[in-house]
C-alpha cells in the first residue's frame, strides 16, 4: 500500500488489481464534490454521511456501492457513548470518514499491510479489518462492564444502597441496552455481508465475514451475561434492601412496646384514686421505678435477641 493525492485517487482505482482507501475526519463541500466526481457517489448516500448520530449501525446499498455505519463504543464520566464512523465501498475504492474523536485507522492499516496474502483481495479484506477493528473495539468495555457489576455486587452487600448507587446502577444498565442494540447490529451487517449477493465483493472473502458473524455471536452471548447478572445484582439489592427494612420496622415495633410498658404502669398511678394502698407505701416509687426499669431492660434483651436471629 502506498500513499497518494487524493486528486489522483480516481485514476488508481480504475487500474486493474488496485483500489484505493481514503480515510477522512471531516467533509467539506469541496471534498464532497470531488468525491461525487471521482467516484459517483450516490447523492443520498452523501446527504446520508451528514446525518451524524444514527440510530444504530447499519448497511445500506446505493446502486453498486454500499454505505455502512458504525459505532465504537467510548467509555466517558457520564457513561458510554459512541463515535460514528461511516464506510463508503464500490469498486475500487474504500472511503470511511469517522465523527468525533475516534481512534484513527493507522493501526488497521499496518494490520492490512501485515498480511500481504489476504491484502490481495484488496478492498475486501479493508471492510474485514475495519469491521474486526470495530468489534476489538468493544473489548475493553466488556471488561468495564464486569468491573463495574462487580464492585456494584460488593456495595450491595457490604452497605445499604443509596440515590448515587441507583444513579450508577442506571447508567450501567443503558450502557448495557446501548451496547447491546450496537452489536446486534453489527451481526446483521457481518450476516448480510456473508450471505447477500453484492457484485464488488469477493466470494473468497465471505467466510471471513462469517467469521466475524461468529465473533460478534460470542460478544452477545457475553453481554447478554452481563445483562443477566446485573438484572441479579439489582433484585438482590432490592431483596437485601427490604430485609433491612423489615428490620427496622421490627425494631420500631419493639421500642414502642417497650416504651408501653412503663406508660401502662405509670397510667394506672396517675388514675388519681384515693384507695390505692400503694401510694402510702414508703418505698412504693422506688418499688414502680425498679419495675418499669426491670420490665424494660427484659423487653430490649428480647428484642436485640429477635432482631439478631432475624439478621
Amino acid at each position: 500500500m502506498a500513499d497518494v493525492s487524493l486528486g489522483e485517487a480516481d485514476g488508481w482505482s480504475a487500474k486493474p488489481g488496485h483500489f484505493v482507501w481514503i480515510n477522512l475526519t471531516q467533509l467539506s463541500i469541496e471534498q464532497i464534490d470531488r468525491l461525487k466526481t471521482q467516484f459517483g457517489l450516490h447523492d443520498i448516500a452523501i446527504t446520508a454521511s451528514r446525518g451524524r448520530g444514527q440510530s444504530r449501525p447499519k448497511l445500506e446499498t446505493f446502486g453498486d456501492a454500499l454505505l455502512i455505519t458504525l459505532h465504537e463504543p467510548r467509555r466517558q464520566a457520564g457513561g458510554t457513548t459512541f463515535d460514528e464512523t461511516q464506510v463508503f465501498a464500490g469498486k475500487g475504492y474504500v472511503i470511511t470518514l469517522r465523527h468525533g474523536p475516534s481512534q484513527p485507522y493507522r493501526e488497521v492499516r499496518a494490520r492490512c499491510e501485515a498480511k500481504p496474502l489476504l491484502l490481495e483481495n484488496g478492498k475486501d479484506f479493508v471492510h474485514h479489518a475495519i469491521l474486526e477493528s470495530v468489534l476489538e473495539s468493544f473489548e475493553p468495555e466488556f471488561r468495564c462492564f464486569e468491573e463495574e457489576i462487580a464492585a456494584l455486587e460488593q456495595r450491595i452487600l457490604q452497605r445499604d444502597l443509596h440515590l448515587a448507587d441507583f444513579e450508577g446502577i442506571y447508567e450501567l444498565r443503558d450502557g448495557l441496552r446501548r451496547t447491546h442494540a450496537a452489536i446486534t447490529s453489527m451481526a446483521e451487517i457481518c450476516g448480510k455481508l456473508d450471505r447477500l449477493d453484492f457484485p464488488f465483493i469477493d466470494d473468497k472473502m465471505r467466510p471471513y465475514f462469517r467469521d466475524l458473524e461468529a465473533h460478534v455471536s460470542h460478544q452477545l452471548a457475553s453481554l447478554t451475561g452481563h445483562n443477566e447478572r446485573a438484572s441479579q445484582a439489582l433484585e438482590l439489592g432490592f431483596l437485601l434492601e427490604a430485609s433491612r427494612q423489615n428490620v427496622v420496622q421490627r425494631r420500631f415495633a419493639a421500642w414502642a412496646a417497650i416504651l408501653g410498658f412503663p406508660t401502662a404502669i405509670v397510667g394506672i398511678y396517675g388514675m388519681n384514686f384515693q384507695d390505692m394502698p400503694e401510694l402510702s407505701w414508703r418505698y412504693g416509687y422506688f418499688v414502680v421505678l425498679a419495675v418499669n426499669l426491670g420490665g424494660c431492660a427484659t423487653l430490649s434483651s428480647g428484642e436485640q435477641a429477635g432482631c439478631e436471629l432475624w439478621s
